[in-house]
């Protein structure tokens, strides 16, 4: 293919046996907003598993449901005004019938959460150590000092230079590289089962965010906590995840092992995504792009929702587009899949 794209290829899946349950199973999870009298909905029945020890991407375009299905995971949304449909089973457990005092327990000792913005989500009031020892003090009765211990331990572990230093200093007097180090070592002190990454490395330089994908994908390794990185970098996704997820308008549309995707995506969309990533080989000429924008929740088309902005639609994208099997391993919301043939990013 012409103007291929240069992305990494991704790390090779963990062995997981087929018996084996898996760690997180979403069923069917839907998602509004209360607006008024009514609700608004923000995603439609949104279902993917995820076994023990698995990195997956979870990509799109901003406003197709990413961070809101994260932070549903968790059960992070304000209990007010959202309200959660479908099943989130965790271990068996089916977390959206959890009452908030359970979900307690959950949250930090077996799923943890590296939001988007660091500088944000750290107190600016508190020293990091004080930070991370509190999320582990939370879930384990031990004292003061072997909480600081630990903190220095879990500083180190994330590659920070001098912790016993680091874990007395304020957010504001690191950098952001080691902000959202502090932010991971806060998350995985408690050797959570899953890890949620929302964006870990948007506000990075080129650098810092290879230092971290790497940082994220050797511990995965090394502990086996299984991973769902949302992100915009589809070069991210490739070098740190071994499947990929693609959410469009609140919906899922293709769900494949990353490799596969790279060189034949399904989805119109998926497809749209990978062409419009620049890459060295491309020296000249305008940049592939999506025409138009990702529909308001208050507007959604019926059938495909995608279908006003899809180069292939055609009679019969109005219907309904239920996900279809069109491999073993991958699933696409797309009744024309079986007949495209896509360009993907490595030829």
């Amino acid at each position: 293919m012409t103007g291929a794209i240069d992305i990494p290829v991704a790390h090779a899946a963990p062995r997981i046996e087929a018996s084996q349950p898996p760690l997180l199973e979403v069923r069917d999870l839907s998602l509004s907003f209360a607006a008024g009298r009514g609700a608004l909905p923000i995603t439609r029945k949104v279902s993917f598993s995820i076994a023990p020890g698995e990195r997956v991407g979870l990509v799109g375009e901003s406003g197709c449901g990413k961070t809101v299905t994260g932070l549903s995971l968790l059960r992070l949304l304000p209990a007010q005004s959202a309200r959660i449909q479908g099943d989130i089973l965790f271990n068996g457990t089916n977390l959206a019938t959890l009452s908030p005092r359970q979900m307690r327990a959950v949250r930090g000792r077996e799923i943890a959460m590296i939001f988007q913005e660091p500088m944000s989500a750290l107190d600016p009031v508190f020293t990091v150590g004080d930070q991370i020892s509190e999320a582990y003090r939370i879930h384990f009765p031990v004292s003061r000092a072997e909480g600081r211990a630990r903190s220095i331990d879990a500083l180190r572990e994330v590659g920070i230079p001098a912790p016993e230093r680091r874990c007395d200093e304020y957010p504001h007097q690191l950098s952001g590289g080691m902000r959202q180090r502090v932010m991971i070592a806060m998350a995985l002190i408690c050797k959570p089962k899953l890890l949620v990454a929302d964006e870990p490395t948007t506000a990075l330089d080129v650098t810092v965010q290879a230092q971290i994908t790497d940082l994220l994908r050797s511990l995965s390794e090394r502990t086996g906590t299984a991973l769902i990185f949302i992100t915009h970098d589809l070069g991210v996704v490739a070098e740190t995840c071994t499947r990929m997820i693609t959410m469009y308008a609140g919906e899922v549309v293709e769900d494949a092992p990353v490799d596969d995707v790279l060189m034949r995506p399904r989805h119109p969309y998926t497809s749209g995504l990978l062409r419009s990533r620049p890459g060295l080989s491309q020296r000249r000429g305008v940049l592939a792009s999506i025409p138009g924008r990702v529909p308001s929740p208050s507007a959604m088309p019926p059938g495909c929702r995608f279908r006003a902005r899809c180069p292939h639609a055609m009679a019969g994208c109005e219907q309904d587009q239920p996900m279809i099997g069109v491999e073993a391993s991958r699933t696409v919301r797309c009744w024309r899949a079986p007949d495209l043939e896509l360009q993907g990013a490595v030829t």
